[in-house]
């Protein structure tokens, strides 16, 4: 398997060491954000907790601080639905619903949709785009919902991944906003399939529920031009995994996605429930988790640790 070439003179020890002292350093960071509270579930995470894993393209895993604390993807979960999308419905189709361009709205925002011609989305990784991809999926709710937790399963390799139930409960009992995204796209054709019913698989896979080993291997998968990194066997097409990368520099850090590429300079794609999964090509994924989100909805302390990551460890592809 190939290794990042600054890796060639750094043992997996070193890499761990260093990788506890960016944790320590970064952890208080966290105090300048606030948990999601939209989302009443996510609102009890505790904000004094930080973790971070690195998966290597050898399938070797280094981890720091509180990694047996579990989190749901959110919109992590978006980049893996696209990748699914893809590969069963074809890149014609899926763009025909959903752009391929950045934004600088919050993810949540349903301004461009009103104002674009069309009115698609303008990225799968805001709401009303993620919601658009889900609904191509083929087959019944069930199937759609199994179908991605098994996805999940196998790009983690954890057979144990499951739901959070009380996360999903409480996103779908709050999702006025996502159901007005929803409902607008219906209009416009851009939506397939019962509004009720792709947002339950939408609210679902938001709810899939992780650690940060689980999602630093999920990004080692795309890091690896879609293969697992212990087997080599070709999880998705390389194609897939490209597009995926891309997106997720362009968009995957909401409205902050530009910063971020000049600060950080990998693929990422967050969630709000504080996790950050990382693809650097080549050389690894990467898994953080810190509740205490940013005014753009970013964990505050998880950007400041993949910033030094990357100044430390020269990981920008740029």
């Amino acid at each position: 398997m190939q290794r990042c070439k600054w890796m060639e003179t750094t043992s997996v020890s070193e890499l761990e060491h260093e990788l506890k002292e960016l944790v320590e350093k970064h952890r208080p960071d966290g105090q300048t954000g606030e948990v999601a509270n939209y989302i009443p579930a996510l609102s009890k995470a505790n904000p004094k907790h930080m973790a971070a894993s690195l998966c290597l393209l050898t399938g070797e895993q280094v981890q720091a601080g509180d990694v047996d604390e579990r989190f749901t993807l959110q919109s992590m979960s978006k980049v893996i639905t696209l990748a699914m999308a893809l590969m069963e419905c074809g890149e014609a189709c899926v763009f025909e619903k959903v752009g391929m361009e950045p934004t600088g709205d919050p993810f949540n925002s349903i301004m461009k949709l009103e104002i674009m011609r069309p009115n698609k989305p303008l990225n799968p990784m805001i709401n009303a785009g993620a919601i658009a991809v889900t609904s191509l999926l083929p087959g019944t709710v069930e199937e759609k919902v199994e179908r991605i937790l098994s996805f999940v399963r196998r790009l983690a390799g954890n057979t144990a991944i499951g739901f959070n139930e009380a996360v999903y409960r409480s996103e779908q009992e709050t999702a006025d906003l996502n159901r007005a995204l929803a409902y607008f796209m219906k209009q416009y054709d851009v939506l397939e399939g019962d509004v009720e019913e792709v947002l339950d698989i939408y609210f679902k896979q938001c709810a899939i529920e992780v650690n940060c080993q689980d999602v630093a291997r999920i990004g080692a998968v795309f890091a690896n031009r879609g293969r697992d990194p212990e087997t080599g066997e070709a999880i998705m097409p390389e194609q897939i995994a490209k597009i995926c990368k891309t997106f997720m520099v362009t968009c995957g850090m909401y409205n902050a996605s530009g910063e971020f590429a000049i600060r950080v300079g990998i693929p990422a794609k967050s969630g709000v429930s504080g996790g950050i999964m990382g693809a650097v090509p080549h050389c690894m994924g990467i898994g953080i988790y810190s509740p205490a989100l940013d005014d753009k909805g970013n964990s505050v302390a998880g950007v400041r640790l993949l910033e030094s990551l990357s100044a430390t460890w020269g990981l920008s592809i740029f």
